[in-house]
């Protein structure tokens, strides 16, 4: 057996970085940029104003009152055309264009009206309350560098900057085999001897999460022309993921049939608890993945491995921030293999989140997964903890994961 660590690094060496791909900018919320976005404009264009009020010269205005004529109106869309001269005042609106002569806006607030003749009560100085042109961003800025997910923040900040086009990665295609007497689709009839499939629904929400797309093949029986007839539907995927037949029972399927196929095995079990038997390596130029059958081992094992090579495949960083929580309960010493424990989080009386591993971590029982808030990680050979120390985790729940 191999560490986790060694597997999830041969995993990432085995897969490839997508090609690019040019989207409407409409499409492009939750997409990984492939090339940095620049302004094709500059924001605001000219100076304009960041007050509905009166544009001013502030030399006029150095002392208060001062009363000044009012020659014209400048509206966002329909700036006013002159200039403002000595003892002279325009009406100004947010985010419309300042005339030509005006330095200075005065707030409607800060005034008194009589008909063209409008008194200041407050003294501006040069700039105030005027937004320079290019203060948001200048024609060529880069305003969004590749390499990360676009969130609708920056979507919008492209739409400013008249960007209707952006270059994204290849969403991953990743196609998912479940294989097995044993499991039917979920409505399907169920035989005495069979359960629902359950594995393929969460890697899909896994891969979509994780910024791929999915590509479900079926079911295949336990025979081997079933297997490879399935399998072949793998053509023209970036990698095959295989649901069940990677252990070594005489209904394990998956290493003898795709071996013949050409499936060249870098690695077949890993010192983790759940999902031991995971498989890797390559079909020609396709990486292939064969997972346990076990539901908690499968989707274990998508989080530990699947979803860090979809990342790696979009050029984003692979690797989940570290964290660290404080412990509920005892624990005991581990043995050869790395643990990931199940548990619930929550936040204690200072605030710090406390996290606790459910009292059965079954490998079948995907409602304890379903529950958890967060892994724990034992690594191996841990020596036994005591409630309160620091252990680390990977969160499970939350907008940033999606699992």
């Amino acid at each position: 057996m191999i560490s986790v660590a060694e597997a999830l690094q041969r995993i990432l060496d085995g897969v490839h970085r997508m090609p690019t791909e040019n989207i409407s900018l409409a499409a492009g919320h939750g997409r990984v940029l492939a090339k940095d976005v620049t302004a094709r404009l500059t924001q605001p264009p000219t100076d304009v104003s960041a007050m509905d009020g009166y544009a001013v010269r502030a030399a006029d205005v150095a002392e208060v009152p001062a009363t000044l004529t009012q020659i014209g109106e400048s509206a966002a869309g329909n700036a006013f055309g002159g200039k403002v001269g000595p003892g002279q005042t325009a009406r100004i609106f947010t985010g419309a264009p300042v005339p030509k002569g005006a330095d200075a806006i005065v707030m409607q607030e800060d005034t008194e009206v009589a008909g063209d003749q409008i008194t200041m009560t407050v003294a501006p100085w040069p700039g105030k309350f005027v937004r320079p042109a290019g203060l948001d961003f200048q024609l060529g800025d880069v305003g969004i560098t590749a390499n990360r997910v676009l969130s609708s923040r920056d979507v919008g900040l492209a739409a400013a900057m008249n960007v209707p086009w952006l270059t994204v990665a290849r969403r991953p295609r990743i196609a998912l085999l479940a294989t097995g007497d044993e499991i039917v689709r979920p409505g399907e009839p169920v035989g005495p001897n069979q359960i629902i499939s359950s594995n393929t629904i969460a890697l899909m929400g896994l891969i979509k999460a994780s910024g791929g797309e999915a590509i479900d093949l079926g079911i295949a029986s336990d025979d081997e022309a079933s297997l490879r007839a399935l399998a072949a539907g793998a053509r023209g995927a970036d990698m095959l993921v295989a649901l069940g037949g990677a252990s070594v029972g005489d209904h394990d399927l998956v290493r003898k049939v795709l071996g013949q196929d050409g499936l060249e095995l870098d690695f077949w079990r890993i010192a983790m608890r759940p999902g031991k038997p995971l498989i890797f390596g390559s079909i020609g130029e396709t990486p292939m993945m064969g997972m346990p059958g076990n539901p908690v081992s499968s989707l274990v094992c998508g989080i530990v491995y699947l979803r860090p090579a979809v990342r790696a495949m979009l050029g984003l960083d692979p690797h989940a921030a570290s964290q660290t929580a404080r412990l509920g309960q005892d624990l005991p010493g581990n043995d050869l293999r790395q643990d990931y424990l199940r548990a619930t989080a929550s936040l204690n009386e200072d605030g710090e989140t406390v996290v606790t591993p459910f009292d059965k971590q079954d490998s079948s029982m995907l409602s304890r997964l379903a529950k958890a808030d967060c892994l724990i990680l034992r690594a191996p050979h841990a020596d036994p903890a005591k409630a309160g120390e620091r252990v680390e985790i990977l969160p499970l729940s939350g907008e940033t994961t999606g699992i």
